[in-house]
């Protein structure tokens, strides 16, 4: 169970997050991305409190491979500081975390 992970990204638009999402999948560096296309984002940067709408996707993979999406977060992502976290599954379906593991890259 501590082979994968969620990892959590913004974005101040959805179809972008949409088309990275499916990138990710596509290298194989998630399995999957669960997609909210609007949230509300309240934060505190550089000196001014903002308020602003966003899309949130929590990507399913391994935690060795968060490094790459970290940085290929950073690379492509529009904001100069990406939000991108990520949270340990300590447990669940047995099936469904092989399944991650079977459809990500070995890091």
């Amino acid at each position: 169970m501590d082979e994968v992970c969620e990892v959590i990204i913004t974005a101040p638009d959805p179809d972008w997050l949409t088309d990275f999402t499916h990138r990710l999948i596509l290298d194989r560096l998630c399995a999957s991305g669960h997609n909210i296309a609007e949230i509300e984002t309240t934060y505190r940067w550089r000196g001014r409190v903002h308020r602003k709408t966003e899309a949130r996707v929590a990507l399913r993979t391994r935690r060795g491979l968060v490094p790459q999406i970290v940085e290929r977060t950073k690379r492509e992502h529009p904001y100069e500081v990406p939000s991108v976290v990520a949270v340990p599954m300590t447990d669940g379906n047995p099936e469904y975390i092989r399944w991650i593991i079977d459809e990500t890259r070995t890091p």
